[in-house]
């Protein structure tokens, strides 16, 4: 049987999801295999395996609390079940996973998380009945749960300059931390200024080939969410820490099938999200405990200095790879705030 490697990150990502994917289909019932194959065409197969994890949370729920539905095993389910669902019964699930225990561990869904899982069950929903296989569409009488907007948690340009001086000089590290440091310096001081200089998002970082950096035109190329490509552009501190980092790596020996990763870990493989997310939390800890900084915070960061200094909402949604320019301003509604405020002294209407 022959084996098919590939270096692709992003592809890599899509069959693993594609694999996971059906793993799980094969614990829902067989109609829901339609709802999957009618949205392939525009949905990710991250997406689409979100849907699946809460889909099966959803029938999960119901052969356990539901009289009716825990007569009949999961898998023997069928379509016309749908319709035997209630808007009452979709309340009692979205109030089951507000908190509840899986595996002897404490689960709890704020509203954010509850939203995601309603709007699963609507696009399923609607997908059987903008097809006239189903009678009723009761995810569609269900309002999606408010959400509470929260502050922007991001860091000051001060904490900005002192995290980056103490990822250089490893400053406050424990003893086998500094061991690690010793190795991974140039590496962390270059993944740390990406982030922070350009807005990209961690998966993006970590999906990099060394054939996506131009330092013709300083940018790199990356796969944003929804599968398209776009080229972000950096500045000078961005170009010196790469181009440092780039000289270490030319005598690195990576491991087979990741010869072309950006960023290598300690093992020389390409470095995981969960690898850069711990890599953030361990330095910008030394820095800031009032805070839990992440990679998605280090976005916020470079989405908050862009908007400061341009006040272009447009450019600050562009970079940061939204596609509608509202979910930018939502974020950036308080700094939008703050310069309606400045403009009230700017125009004199007398003179003194």
């Amino acid at each position: 049987m022959a084996v098919i490697k590939n270096d692709n990150y992003h592809e890599e990502q899509n069959r693993q999801n594609i694999l996971k994917m059906r793993a799980v289909l094969e614990t829902l019932p067989p109609f829901c295999r339609d709802f999957f194959r009618g949205i392939e065409d525009y949905t990710s197969s991250r997406t689409r395996l979100a849907y699946a994890y809460d889909l099966r949370m959803f029938f999960e729920f119901l052969h356990e609390k539901n009289p009716l539905c825990a007569q009949t095993e999961i898998r023997q389910y069928r379509l016309e079940i749908l319709d035997q669902i209630t808007r009452q019964d979709i309340l009692e699930y979205l109030e089951y996973v507000s908190l509840y225990r899986k595996e002897g561990k404490e689960i709890i869904n704020e509203e954010l998380a509850k939203s995601r899982k309603l709007s699963s069950l609507r696009s399923f929903y609607n997908f059987f009945y903008e097809n006239e296989q189903i009678q009723k569409n009761p995810a569609a009488l269900v309002p999606l749960p408010k959400k509470h907007e929260k502050a922007i948690v991001r860091l000051e340009p001060n904490e900005v300059a002192i995290l980056l001086d103490q990822v250089e000089d490893g400053a406050k590290l424990t003893k086998k931390e500094l061991e690690y440091h010793k190795k991974t310096k140039l590496r962390d001081v270059a993944l740390l200024t990406l982030l922070l200089g350009t807005g990209i998002r961690v998966s993006e970082c970590v999906g990099l080939d060394l054939q996506d950096v131009n330092f013709d035109v300083n940018g790199i190329k990356i796969r944003r969410k929804g599968g398209y490509e776009a080229v972000i552009y950096f500045g000078d501190e961005v170009e010196t820490a790469l181009l440092d980092y780039l000289e270490e790596r030319e005598h690195m020996v990576p491991e087979e099938g990741h010869e072309n990763a950006l960023f290598l870990s300690l093992q020389n493989r390409r470095l995981s999200v969960r690898a850069v997310e711990n890599l953030v939390k361990k330095y910008a800890s030394r820095v800031t405990t009032l805070k839990k900084i992440t990679p998605h915070k280090l976005r916020s960061t470079y989405g908050t200095s862009l908007y400061q200094e341009t006040g272009d909402i447009y450019l600050v949604a562009d970079v940061l790879g939204h596609k509608d320019v509202n979910t930018t301003r939502k974020h950036y509604a308080a700094q939008e705030d703050e310069r309606r405020r400045s403009a009230a002294n700017i125009v004199k209407l007398r003179g003194k």
